[in-house]
Formats: structure tokens, C-alpha cells, sequence
């Protein structure tokens, strides 16, 4: 109800959307039935997709799954995705329309940064503040502060929003917008597409940001009112808008963009890695499991051959974009090419199944986070990348550039 607000300040809001996955809402349910409540604020407000498991890997996730199914159907939730309907939520939430321009979108996952694409107010929380916004539809911030980033020059071939926000972290660090808001502008972001610009919002998080967030332009509007399943309000921001600074980045030469172990700021030009081999690729996830990043990996990888003995994972993030790569040939493709295809998951991306690593491997990934352990042993590596390097790369069997 106020006019405006101010950095630093502690406000309530209402929540347009919110939700969880089977990792991380069976603690706010549990947090939801401690408090003895009838009904969630607005059933169709209220998601749970069970992405990070599944197919149920296990007795655990089994019974995770269950307490989301049984609580879904138990408070009439519309929205429950499991199973042959289950995407990755990041991909699948506004594939469905189900999160859109303007609205303040809390998840109980760290990348619900990912909405800020559309131009919308989207953080990660925890379980326990997921139940109290099913509860009541508010819940507490800090107002961030904000930083602008402008990109500008000419993009060159192979660069993806992926080079572009793995640059960012590599220049700002993984605390460089810490509680911040992370405003990407310029001329070259009104170029990205809609499937780069929901892999920066994603990685906004790995540069500690609170949120990412770009402006509602014509592709987004095409993006969102294909799908949009309510109305929704554009916000942008004004020329007096206040900045706690700037960064302005000139990609006319950039190369693409790999992050080392330990760290997504561990970044590095593709050319200045030298015969580093690898024993799995994952190409998929929130980051990069859409449409446009299987068709950028199946156009290197068309009449090749996966290197012999390295393993490469496709795991197109939703149902949708899985028929969409059948239909159009990419999935004959990758088989073609000796590529396993999964069902969307999670999957390898946290280390939950799909493709661990054992100890000792190197793992060359689309992902989001390369922490010590991430997708498997203690001492095992992950490399992050774009689509074409991780292409390119399980064709040489060693991280390489798109051009080879």
C-alpha cells in the first residue's frame, strides 16, 4: 500500500505467485500443517513441481513426491507437476504462462531469479517463508539496491547470453551484487533472445544478486501473451532511476565463456584452456535445457561423433520442448551421435542423479554452479559452458572452441 519505497528498507508485500519442488516444499508443508491451516491464500497462485528427482530416483524421493502429491490434492492446488507433465520449473513455469511481467515471485529454489527475464520481481527463499506466503500470500524484504548493466558492441557468432552473464560474474565475482538487483540493459540485451535472457536473470544468483531483472520490450510481450493465464502490469524503470553503480561492458571481442572449478567466477576464455579433457557432458538444465539451446547443440553435433568414452547427457527441460526436438529431428540427431536423452529433470545438475561423477572426473556442463561436489564425488570437476562449446567439446573429447 505505500508509494514508493527505498534500499534498505524493510517492507511486506504480496506475492503473486509462489512455489517449491520436491526438494525443497516438503519442509514448508510440514511448516504449513504445524501452523494448523484450512487453505492456501489462492489455489491458483500456488505451484509444486517435483523436477529435481524425477523419475523418483529412490524411497526418499518417492516420499518426497508423495507428500507434494497428497498436500496438492488435499488444498485443491492447481498447478502440481509430476511426472509425463514435469519440466524443470524455471523453463516450465512461464512455458505455462504462470509467471509473468510485473508480479513479485518468491520459490523455494535459489534461481527463481530466472522470471526477471520477464520483467517481473522474482528471488529465491526459503522453505519455511514459502509457508508463510501459501498462508497468508505476503511475505517480508529488504528493498535491494540496484545495479545497471549495459552491454553494448557487436555480438559476435557462438556469443550467447551464457558467454555474456559468466563474463559478468567473472568481472564482478560471486559477491559482486550481493543483495543486489542486477538491471541488465543496453543495446545488446535488446537483441538476446528470450531464451538468453532467462539464462542471465538465472545466473543473477551466482553473482549474489537478490534478483536479476530486464526490460518488458517487444519479445518479451510476443514471449508472454502467447501464454499469460491472467493479466499482468509492465513496470520499467525511470531516467532519474537511482544506481548504487554501473558497470558498462563493450563485447565486441568477447570469445566464448568458460567457468573453472571451484567457482562460476573462475571464468576464462575458451582459447585459453589448453587440452583440459573431459568424461561427461551435460547439456541441459534451468540454465540452458530450452529449445533454442538443443537446436545450437544438434547443429554442431549433426553427422559427428561423440567422442569414444565420454559420456554426453541432453536433457531437454520440459515435455514440451522434449516433443518439440523429436518432431523437428534433434533428438535422431543426438542419438545419432551416441548422446543419452533424459527425461527433464534436474537431474546431474545438483548431484541428484543422471550422471554423478565419480571421483576423479571432469565434467563439462550448461548448468549453473560448479561448487566443489556439485554433480558428484568431492573431487570431481565441472566446467561450465554454453551449448556450443559443450557441443563442440564432446566432439574433441577436451573443452574447445564452437569453431573447433
Amino acid at each position: 500500500g505505500k508509494k514508493s519505497v527505498s534500499p534498505g528498507e524493510f517492507i511486506r508485500a504480496r506475492i503473486d505467485f509462489c512455489f517449491g519442488n520436491d526438494l525443497t516444499a516438503p519442509l514448508a508443508i510440514s511448516q504449513f500443517k504445524k501452523a494448523k491451516a484450512r487453505k492456501v491464500f489462492n489455489r491458483g497462485r500456488v505451484a509444486f513441481v517435483a523436477d529435481h528427482f524425477t523419475p523418483n530416483k529412490d524411497i526418499k524421493s518417492a516420499e518426497q513426491v508423495k507428500v507434494l502429491r497428497e498436500f496438492a490434492k488435499r488444498f485443491g492446488i492447481k498447478y502440481y507437476f509430476e511426472g509425463g507433465r514435469v519440466g524443470i520449473e524455471h523453463v516450465l513455469l512461464p512455458e505455462k504462462g504462470l509467471v509473468l511481467p510485473g508480479d513479485v515471485i518468491i520459490g523455494a529454489d535459489s534461481h527463481t531469479t530466472t522470471y526477471g527475464a520477464l520483467g517481473a520481481f522474482a528471488t529465491g527463499v526459503g522453505s519455511t517463508d514459502l509457508a508463510c506466503a501459501m498462508l497468508k500470500g505476503e511475505t517480508w524484504f529488504r528493498v535491494p539496491e540496484s545495479i545497471k548493466f549495459i552491454y553494448y558492441g557487436r555480438k559476435t557468432r557462438w556469443i550467447t547470453g551464457k558467454d555474456l552473464i559468466l563474463f559478468t560474474i567473472g568481472k564482478i565475482g560471486v559477491s559482486g551484487a550481493l543483495y543486489k538487483a542486477m538491471e541488465f540493459t543496453g543495446p545488446v540485451i535488446g537483441k538476446l533472445s528470450m531464451a538468453e535472457r532467462f539464462t542471465m536473470a538465472n545466473m543473477a544468483v551466482e553473482a549474489g544478486a537478490k534478483n536479476g531483472i530486464f526490460p518488458v520490450d517487444k519479445k518479451t510481450l510476443s514471449y508472454v501473451q502467447a501464454r499469460a493465464v491472467r493479466g499482468f502490469k509492465i513496470y520499467s524503470s525511470t531516467p532519474d532511476a537511482g544506481y548504487s553503480r554501473i558497470e558498462e561492458y563493450d563485447i565486441s571481442h568477447l570469445e566464448p565463456q568458460v567457468a573453472l572449478p571451484h567457482l562460476p567466477s573462475n571464468v576464462k576464455p575458451v582459447s585459453r584452456l589448453k587440452n583440459i579433457r573431459i568424461d561427461q557432458v551435460v547439456i541441459g538444465s534451468c540454465t540452458n535445457g530450452r529449445f533454442e539451446d538443443l537446436e545450437i547443440a544438434a547443429r554442431i553435433l549433426k553427422g559427428k561423433k561423440v567422442y569414444p568414452g565420454l559420456r554426453v547427457i541432453i536433457i531437454p527441460a520440459t515435455p514440451e520442448i522434449y516433443h518439440r526436438a523429436v518432431q523437428s529431428g534433434l533428438v535422431d540427431i543426438f542419438m545419432s551421435s551416441g548422446a543419452l536423452i533424459s527425461p527433464p529433470t534436474c537431474g546431474p545438475c545438483l548431484g541428484g542423479h543422471m550422471g554423478i561423477l565419480a571421483k576423479g572426473e571432469r565434467a563439462l556442463a550448461t548448468t549453473n554452479r560448479n561448487f566443489v561436489g556439485r554433480m558428484g564425488h568431492p573431487k570431481s570437476e565441472v566446467y561450465l559452458s554454453s551449448p556450443a562449446v559443450a557441443a563442440a567439446s564432446a566432439i574433441k573429447g577436451r573443452i574447445v572452441h564452437p569453431d573447433g
